[in-house]
């Protein structure tokens, strides 16, 4: 019996445009009437996540900036910082790097010191509450996560830059055109598991769906663990299953649905 639903946002619920499902809203109705949690886990901030699920997010847990932050209905339930001597040691190799800009990521808003247009266009999808710095080292609010918007390929161009700080920090490629870092023990399987305790859900009962490296943790508390089609082969290789269709196709959706149906078949036979 599925009880708790986490899924990812880009490349996994949302399609290629950034956009829900159209049978999102009515899918969620169900999961309400059948008492199944859903929780949004993504690389995004808290205010974003906030922001696109406002209609349900009385309901709705959200593991914003890769499982760094936990709410529910408005409470922390878990807060990671990184420590900022390593927040600044990663902006000042990066800066030298072409075409990859540092983001820093705060509870309230997103820190960046250059407005170049690309930059630009791929950060303000996400970071709808940012500021514009001379110098990030001088950031004095404690950091969630640091981003490397990479403009040529994340996992390719600087990445290998980066293996240095795995001893002191979450590394993880998130897309295509991002690196992620955040606290050492900070990442969405320990954001899932965290939320399974405070309801009391178990390992068998958890289904989560992800397509990218930042997702790989989370892979392994579910055991109806779903890999997208669109998915990084290493997350193929880590779930259990893979959806049939994409992530412009409405692959969770359609998983969700077959799963509630099943459940609600059984429910019906059983009384």
């Amino acid at each position: 019996m599925i009880r708790l639903i986490v899924t990812d946002l880009d490349g996994s619920l949302l399609n290629d445009k950034k956009e829900l499902p159209k049978k999102f809203w009515e899918l969620e109705k169900q999961l309400v009437q059948q008492n199944i949690v859903l929780g949004i886990a993504s690389g995004r901030p808290h205010h974003n996540l906030v922001a696109l699920f406002e209609p349900i997010k009385g309901h709705t847990y959200f593991l914003s900036d890769n499982g760094s932050y936990v709410t529910y209905r408005g409470q922390e339930l878990l807060v990671e910082m990184m420590e900022p001597e390593t927040v600044f040691s990663i902006v000042r190799k990066a800066r030298p790097l072409d075409k990859v800009y540092p983001v820093l990521c705060g509870k309230d808003k997103a820190y960046m010191e250059n407005t170049q247009e690309a930059l630009l266009k791929q950060a303000l999808q996400y970071y709808q509450h940012y500021e514009i710095v001379d110098d990030l080292t001088a950031v004095t609010e404690p950091i969630l996560k640091v981003s490397l918007c990479d403009l040529v390929d994340a996992e390719t161009n600087s990445y290998p830059h980066f293996k240095q700080f795995e001893a002191s920090c979450k590394v993880a490629v998130a897309g295509e055109r991002w690196l992620d870092f955040t606290a050492l023990n900070a990442n969405k399987g320990v954001g899932v598991k965290l939320v399974q305790q405070q309801l009391g859900i178990g390992y068998a009962e958890t289904m989560v769906f992800g397509d990218y490296l930042n997702d790989l943790e989370m892979m392994k508390v579910a055991r109806y663990s779903y890999a997208m089609k669109n998915a990084h082969p290493g997350i193929i290789a880590a779930a259990a299953f893979t959806t049939d269709f994409d992530n412009n196709e409405d692959g969770v959706v359609r998983v969700i649905s077959y799963e509630l149906a099943l459940q609600e078949q059984e429910m019906l036979r059983i009384s």
